[in-house]
């Protein structure tokens, strides 16, 4: 029966996954075109109304500048410093494996946990970051150094995922190419360039795929540290959602916003999945 029929075997995963995923998806669709709110009597279908006041939406677009500026400088920096740190640990010397603990250690703190330690750093009065530069700077509080406080926590945050991920690469690469290149007399730079950097290409972009879809949902961390202000300068997409559903109860159009998350993590995502197949060929 299995192997005339061998979809069989994908029913369970295809049900589970239509449950938790697809259905959901499809009702806040739905939902994003209706005007809905507990506020009324009834719903009504206003078909893409919702949308046209979202192209229309200054705040909307403004949390969207944010919301890629600090994933695409985040996600960046992450992916620099990750990959330092894993050339650093893929060698072997006395004491990997204690630093590889300590490098972990902000990856396992949980994200809301992290962003209060980094909200008290970062205290304008009695903040240990301004107490070690010896400056007074509302760092929470100002327009122009909020975003920025907010990349630098995530940027602390997630750097040992990249490493982590980037070590795992990095044992693959067979021994004996870096042999034969010591055998020909190219430099450290040289067996970077030729050698670790192309083969690591494939996960790079996996990498990519998953801290930039990670990055450009962020809701939690920046929630906690300023809660999108101030004056909106560290509102996301996400949050942008989260309060047009929560508080304003317009849940129309709030899934309005999420839905245009959707769209964006998925057009990331395809581009990626086509670098990724073009890398692989």
């Amino acid at each position: 029966m299995t192997r005339e029929h061998p979809g069989l075997f994908l029913a369970p995963a295809a049900v589970t996954l239509g449950a938790v995923a697809l259905f959901p998806a499809l009702a806040v669709l739905w939902l994003s075109l209706e005007e809905r709110s507990p506020l009324l009597a009834a719903a009504r279908f206003v078909g893409f109304d919702n949308y046209t006041r979202l192209i229309a939406d200054a705040r909307f677009w403004n949390a969207l500048a944010n919301t890629v500026y600090f994933s695409a400088v985040s996600v960046a920096l992450e992916v620099l410093l990750g990959l330092l740190v894993a050339l650093l640990l893929a060698r072997a010397f006395r004491g990997r494996a204690l630093l590889y603990s300590i490098i972990l250690l902000p990856w396992a703190i949980p994200t809301v946990v992290s962003a209060r330690l980094w909200e008290w750093l970062y205290n304008a009065d009695y903040g240990v970051l301004n107490y070690l530069l010896g400056t007074h700077v509302n760092w929470l509080g100002s327009p122009g150094w909020a975003l920025h406080a907010a990349i630098l926590m995530d940027v602390w945050k997630a750097t040992p995922f990249v490493a982590l991920l980037l070590i795992a690469g990095l044992q693959t690469i067979p021994r004996e190419l870096y042999q034969a290149a010591a055998l020909d007399g190219a430099g450290a730079w040289t067996t970077f360039r030729r050698i670790t950097l192309p083969l690591l290409v494939p996960l790079l972009l996996v990498v990519l795929v998953f801290r930039t879809i990670d990055a450009f949902r962020v809701f939690d961390a920046i929630y906690v540290l300023t809660g999108g202000g101030p004056a909106n300068s560290t509102e996301t997409v996400s949050i942008y959602a989260y309060k047009v559903l929560f508080q304003a109860l317009e849940f129309g159009y709030g899934s309005a916003v999420a839905v245009s998350v959707l769209a964006v993590v998925a057009l990331l995502t395809a581009v990626y999945a086509r670098l990724l197949r073009g890398s692989m060929t």
